[in-house]
């Protein structure tokens, strides 16, 4: 199934349904008036927020929406049916803007979450309800009044409990293949994942879901490389995972200045997250020059630094127990600002 985390679409409610001119006309009755009923209302828009969903492809074959018109008033006084409203079903996390891009009209956070945005029009009036002391056979009736209509933009935020975020090729692929059910594509070269992925971790008895984004460059919030499109999957996150290669050849510390500076540069709350940094592929290198380059990270500002390697699974249960630290109902266990990991005592991943 292909991602698709934004699209236009157009929306109408529906019309109200005209009133009836009618007058009763039975046998003897002398003097029968006007009995004709109101148009029904018509349908209204309706978006829902339902389970199993994770990407809006529906909507690039299928971008108007219009809802049911209301049926016609009757004689008798016989009001007409209301149109059916349309409901439009989304995945949980997606917002829905205004045709500017910029003005929030829904954010549907939560599995079930119902929500109305264009109501339909009411009904017209029938003739029966012009019927006066002075007018006493009205032939008149109402229209019914119209719809709402509008153009809207449907943006997806995936729901996740920690962000991974990393240059092209810091081994991002390969943490979430290690801990989760995921497949991820993994490659020697750069930008082998070209759409957000989502993986459910289960450590220590608890599950939490991870997002992985496409790998961020200098200048990624100017457009360079994919470009900052998709850190909005992770603004909803508690705590970011910072993956920082230690093999590759750019120096780590300014490795996670040009995350960090494009995570500034998107803003929306992400420089302010809670951030753990992690030394990845120490199985590459030897102990002496992870401890350095672990000392010249915290002195760049990292508050923890986590040697790991994400082929091995080395290192990996104590990021995992830094992140459940961060997520409802843990036991926070506080830790000195500047800790680093001991690589040497770092144990190999196990699912026990």
């Amino acid at each position: 199934m292909h991602f698709l985390d934004q699209a236009k679409i157009f929306i109408r409610s529906g019309a109200g349904g005209p009133g009836a001119v009618a007058f009763r006309r039975e046998k003897y009755e002398e003097y029968g008036g006007p009995n004709g009923g109101s148009g029904g209302k018509g349908g209204d828009i309706v978006f829902e927020a339902v389970a199993g969903l994770n990407t809006l492809i529906d909507f690039r074959y299928t971008q108007h929406f219009k809802a049911q018109r209301g049926h016609g008033g009757m004689g008798t006084n016989r009001t007409g049916a209301g149109g059916n409203d349309l409901v439009i079903k989304v995945p949980v996390g997606t917002q829905v803007l205004d045709d500017d891009r910029e003005t929030v009209l829904l954010d549907l956070t939560e599995v079930g979450e119902r929500v109305v945005l264009l109501r339909g029009g009411e009904g017209g009036r029938g003739n029966a309800s012009y019927k006066s002391s002075t007018n006493r056979a009205p032939r008149q009736s109402g229209p019914g009044w119209p719809g709402e209509e509008m153009y809207v933009w449907l943006r997806l935020k995936l729901l996740a409990d920690a962000g991974l975020v990393g240059l092209p090729n810091a081994g991002k692929s390969t943490f979430i293949n290690q801990i989760t059910n995921t497949k991820a594509k993994v490659g020697e070269y750069a930008f082998t994942t070209l759409r957000p992925q989502l993986g459910v971790v289960r450590h220590r008895a608890r599950e939490f879901v991870l997002a992985d984004i496409p790998g961020l460059i200098e200048g990624a919030a100017d457009g360079a490389g994919i470009g900052d499109r998709f850190l909005g999957h992770i603004e909803r996150c508690r705590v970011l995972i910072h993956l920082v290669d230690i093999h590759s050849d750019t120096d780590p510390v300014e490795a996670m200045r040009v995350v960090e500076g494009e995570l500034e540069a998107y803003g929306m709350g992400l420089g302010d997250k809670a951030r753990l940094v992690a030394l990845n592929k120490i199985d590459l290198v030897d102990t002496e020059l992870v401890n350095a380059f672990a000392k010249e990270l915290l002195e760049a500002g990292a508050t923890r630094v986590f040697p790991i390697s994400a082929a091995t699974g080395k290192g990996i249960d104590a990021l995992l127990d830094a992140v459940l630290d961060h997520l409802p109902a843990a036991t926070i266990t506080e830790r000195p600002t500047g800790e680093v990991e001991n690589a040497e005592d770092a144990k190999p991943w196990s699912p026990l």
